[in-house]
């Protein structure tokens, strides 16, 4: 395994040439994410305000209408709202530590700093080479932003940052493509080595970890990778049981949505049946001291577990 790779801070950039997208199955789920941002984005009545989308959009060279579909919609709305969750729980942290540090695992193009940066935080983004390689094309890191080559699932990212301000760690569309176990050390790592940090991740359920594991997800030309691990609402509570360090586990439930989905959401959420069956984006809060005697082998056979 070579040495990651990390590039910034430089000076930022904007537009410029179109720039073609060539990336693997994973690494192009950040091509469907960022073409729905950018749907929603352009409505007049858009529950998300992410120009910065919409201008990587019309940049890139891609099919995204003949591969992703028409969009707008439902499915555009739900990307709002999973996407308003983690920024509410970034914008709050920044707010409590406006020099902190937030680190985004598998970011793909995620255009979060645009929307809620500070001016003062420092942002790492930790990707697999071929995602920072478009990313460092289209989104130059600025004075307070940096680039690393290297698979969320290899501690030696954690090397890169500097916890004295305080971190938050997000993994936004990306657990869900990693085993079971790997996704139990990633927390169990990031609970060891950020005591008084956070975490804030997204999970599918375990029916829809199902369906992508046996090629079911298929709509127009995109076929959505396999999601080996999923994760029911009602299943947080397991989270603890990855390291001692997790301290707490909090859920985030989206805002109000639009038209009848917007009305029917709150009551939806409360409905049992649907509420630990659900999509969820959760919380980890990691105590201030942890148990170093604590160990992979351990994390990784209890709690929860995918399909």
């Amino acid at each position: 395994m070579g040495e990651p790779t990390i590039t910034g801070t430089g000076s930022g950039g904007g537009m410029g040439e179109p720039v073609s997208a060539e990336l693997g199955e994973v690494p192009q789920t950040a091509l469907w994410t960022l073409y729905h941002r950018a749907l929603e984005a352009r409505r007049p009545d858009a529950l998300l305000v992410d120009p910065k989308a919409v201008e990587l959009v019309d940049r890139i060279d891609f099919p995204f209408e003949r591969v992703f579909g028409a969009g707008g919609g439902l499915q555009a709305q739900l990307q709002a709202l999973r996407v308003g969750c983690f920024d509410r729980e970034v914008a709050d942290f920044l707010l409590r530590c406006p020099r902190g540090t937030v680190v985004c695992l598998g970011e793909g193009l995620e255009t979060q700093f645009w929307r809620v940066d500070n001016g003062r935080a420092n942002w790492l983004t930790v990707d697999l080479p071929e995602a920072v390689a478009l990313r460092e094309r289209l989104l130059p890191p600025g004075p307070r932003q940096r680039l690393l080559a290297c698979s969320a699932t290899d501690p030696r990212w954690m090397d890169e940052v500097d916890p004295a301000q305080g971190v938050l760690i997000t993994a936004q569309g990306l657990l869900m493509y990693l085993r079971p176990a790997e996704v139990r050390q990633v927390i169990a790592g990031c609970a060891e080595r950020f005591p008084g940090g956070s975490m804030v991740f997204d999970a599918v359920p375990r029916w829809f970890s199902r369906l992508a594991v046996q090629g079911r997800l298929r709509s127009q030309g995109y076929q959505a990778p396999p999601m080996p691990f999923g994760m029911d609402a009602a299943e947080r509570p397991k989270l603890r049981t990855a390291h001692p360090g997790v301290a707490g586990v909090r859920d985030v439930l989206p805002q109000a949505g639009r038209g009848v989905l917007g009305a029917l959401l709150p009551y939806l959420q409360a409905l049992p049946v649907i509420a630990a069956k659900r999509p969820s984006v959760t919380v980890l809060d990691f105590a201030t001291t942890t148990a170093t005697t604590a160990t992979t082998a351990t994390a990784t056979e209890a709690g929860a577990s995918g399909s």
